[in-house]
């Protein structure tokens, strides 16, 4: 993580706005991160219609951290057939190159890798991430004589085809490593093959699996928030409902918790999320009781007449 400094952080935002429209020329369908008019929404929508359209393997791409491993060479390489003006290319430098302090060290500079936290930081990795999406497309890429789909947020890769056998998964990593100097961790990367009751990936918190449509219906394609988005959504309503935070009143309380929620279901509402939604909404209910339960030495009261539910939704805490 890099924070740039306020003048670097103008500098960027200039940078960023003529470089935008030039990268955004030359890029690709299946890039949605760090886009205009872009969203993770949009990457997991055309893997949900891949599937459903029969390509059912993925190939799950795990890097190690790309932003800490962009080769510095083969990034200015890249961005230079874009950009022809020495005078931005040498700000990029500088940026690229910027000393790193930290806390009782010397100045180092980095020879590798982008700083993640600065405006332009995201733009440049597209820049570099772009070479992926034209070998894939090339007349000599898998897009051709695999008919694969790839979709790719920042550094979230997925590879959809009908069957992803030994020849792709080589070109893939053939690719990442030796053309892009990228490093992929064999550890996490796998190939899901989506049946019936088994095969299930995570991408940009969601789980994509393939699910049966009641009474007996056909199969469809799930989209629903991930395990882990669950529990870290949980870890942070338990943060904010904590002893400490006894100090803030009630309705002040229900609305922080509002807001939050509020944000979390507009992310995470897309495809089929009732039943976290439902999981989510019993664990902010029980951490609100206890919440109220040790305000005071004296057990909380409720109004007259309603139940918790009814209390909280008069305080305005959202139902999801």
């Amino acid at each position: 993580m890099g924070i740039p400094t306020v003048r670097d952080r103008v500098a960027q935002t200039a940078a960023v706005l003529v470089l935008e429209p030039i990268v955004e020329a030359d890029c690709l369908g299946g890039s949605d991160g760090f886009r205009p008019k872009r969203s993770a929404h949009q990457a997991l929508t055309e893997v949900q219609r891949q599937g459903e359209s029969g390509q059912r393997e993925i190939y799950d791409a795990d890097l190690k951290g790309y932003f800490d491993s962009i080769p510095h060479d083969k990034r200015r390489r890249a961005l230079a057939m874009r950009m022809a003006d020495r005078s931005g290319l040498h700000l990029s430098r500088l940026w690229r190159q910027a000393p790193v302090v930290e806390a009782g060290q010397p100045p180092r500079r980095s020879r590798q890798g982008t700083p993640q936290g600065g405006v332009v930081s995201p733009r440049l990795a597209n820049v570099y991430r772009h070479g992926v999406d034209t070998f894939f497309h090339a007349a000599g890429g898998p897009a051709h004589w695999a008919k694969a789909t790839l979709v790719r947020y920042a550094d979230d890769m997925v590879i959809l085809a009908r069957r992803v056998g030994p020849e792709l998964r080589a070109w893939i990593e053939r690719t990442l490593e030796a053309r892009m100097g990228l490093a992929v961790n064999r550890e996490k990367t796998q190939v899901v093959r989506l049946r019936w009751e088994s095969g299930t990936v995570d991408c940009l918190g969601f789980t994509v699996r393939l699910a049966q449509g009641r009474r007996g219906g056909g199969h469809y394609l799930q989209v629903a928030p991930s395990r882990k988005a669950g529990i870290r959504e949980r870890a942070r309503l338990l943060a904010m409902t904590r002893s400490r935070q006894c100090w803030q009143p009630i309705p002040a309380l229900s609305r922080t918790l509002t807001r939050h929620l509020a944000g979390w279901a507009n992310y995470f509402g897309l495809g089929h999320p009732r039943a976290a939604f439902r999981t989510i909404h019993c664990a902010v209910q029980t951490r609100l009781r206890a919440h109220l339960g040790r305000r005071s030495q004296r057990p909380y009261r409720l109004p007259k007449g309603k139940s918790y539910y009814r209390h909280f939704a008069d305080l305005g805490l959202v139902y999801l």
